[in-house]
């Protein structure tokens, strides 16, 4: 192996770590949302919590990193090399960047498979995709989840209202928060399960495409450790756009609504990292919020919010895809096309960082009321 493949492979591991940091900060309210709004948690202890609980449960599976390394990406039919791997990450970091800064709850993981399907099908050809494993552990995964979890939110409310019916109204937030502690705390587990996985099996499938580790072989122990510390830390910094979003920005909600969406949540996605099903966590607890906010009788849902949101999830894999499409075109050129996708990546991170300065959102102000509009003065979408 020559010594640009070598530091190709070596940028293509860095850069899935920092997409897996993103991964984690952008996802931080799936765990947390719900409980740092009811106040069961307060802020800079729920993101601890989530980030160590991250580490732990990517220790506890690697069905969805093989479903990646070995599925998605047909890297026994065609020649898959790093910098195309490399390319669709660059794709799948500058949309995650995008939608964090606008507060809007998109999936990184289809971020992720949108720019790695994109980057592939332009360097490899369409025959490089597995679209029946993207179909069917990917696609019908994303529409059915969140309708699951919401369902199974909206009847642990009803079913919870009923069992403390005529109870007193503060005993009963007070018992649920403690609740609430508890299954937040299981919700930032199977993230772990699930998310971290995610960027494991594209260092994995990387490995494997450039000769350096066996067809059909999961994920070394190397790879488990410095995924779940990457997206660990990433949870750590706290997503206070996308916390604010979920847990003020779709419904108020109280303990026991928390505890039944985080309940539903932590439930849908442990059984999906159980069978490799690479499902979005960020779709599954919106789902179970929006479930919880209907739950209760009298409680409104901000649809407008909720559509937005929808669009989201509707336009990351295809623009994420673009994405990775483009910066594999240039990648294709060699050394110096890698090298120019990274500076691409670079400049625009930094732009959306100077950019999020403008409105900062963070820990003193997360619980602040929050609405998600479009707001052209400032060039961008706003969590204000």
């Amino acid at each position: 192996m020559d010594i640009a493949t070598l530091v190709v492979v070596a940028m293509v591991i860095a850069t899935s770590l920092i997409f897996d940091f993103t991964n984690g900060f952008h996802d931080t309210a799936n765990a947390m949302a719900t409980s740092i709004a009811t106040g069961a948690l307060k802020p800079k202890t729920a993101v601890i919590a989530a980030g160590t609980l991250n580490l732990v449960g990517a220790f506890l599976s690697t069905e969805v990193a093989k479903t990646i390394s070995g599925g998605i990406i047909n890297e026994q039919e065609v020649t898959i090399s790093a910098a195309f791997i490399f390319a669709g990450l660059i794709g799948a970091i500058i949309w995650n960047l995008i939608t964090w800064l606008v507060g809007l709850p998109s999936s990184s993981s289809h971020a992720l498979f949108g720019g790695l399907v994109g980057a592939v099908i332009v360097g490899a050809g369409v025959q490089g995709v597995n679209f029946m494993a993207v179909i069917s552990k990917v696609l019908i995964p994303a529409l059915i989840s969140p309708i699951i979890a919401g369902l199974a939110a909206w009847c642990a409310v009803k079913l919870m209202y009923l069992i403390v019916k005529g109870l007193d109204e503060k005993r009963v937030e007070d018992g649920f928060r403690h609740g609430q502690t508890v299954t937040a705390c299981l919700v930032a587990l199977s993230h772990g399960t699930n998310d971290a996985q995610k960027t494991m099996g594209i260092i994995t499938l990387t490995l494997i495409a450039e000769g350096m580790q066996a067809s059909g072989t999961g994920p070394q122990i190397w790879v488990v450790f410095v995924c779940g510390l990457a997206i660990a830390l990433g949870t750590y910094t706290g997503g206070w756009r996308v916390i604010r979003t979920l847990g003020k920005g779709l419904t108020e909600i109280n303990t026991p609504q928390g505890f039944g969406a985080e309940a539903a949540s932590a439930t849908t996605i442990l059984v999906s990292s159980h069978l490799g099903f690479a499902l979005s966590t960020t779709q599954v607890c919106s789902g179970s919020i929006i479930g919880s906010g209907l739950g209760k009788k009298g409680n409104k849902v901000n649809w407008g919010v909720a559509g937005r949101m929808v669009i989201a999830w509707l336009v990351t894999f295809p623009v994420a895809g673009v994405f990775g499409a483009v910066a594999c075109a240039i990648a294709r050129l060699g050394m110096g096309g890698v090298i120019v996708v990274a500076l691409i990546g670079i400049a625009a991170a930094l732009v959306i960082l100077r950019l999020s300065r403008r409105n900062p959102v963070n820990s003193a102000n997360v619980n602040d009321s929050a609405e998600v509009k479009l707001n052209p003065s400032n060039n961008a979408v706003a969590a204000q």
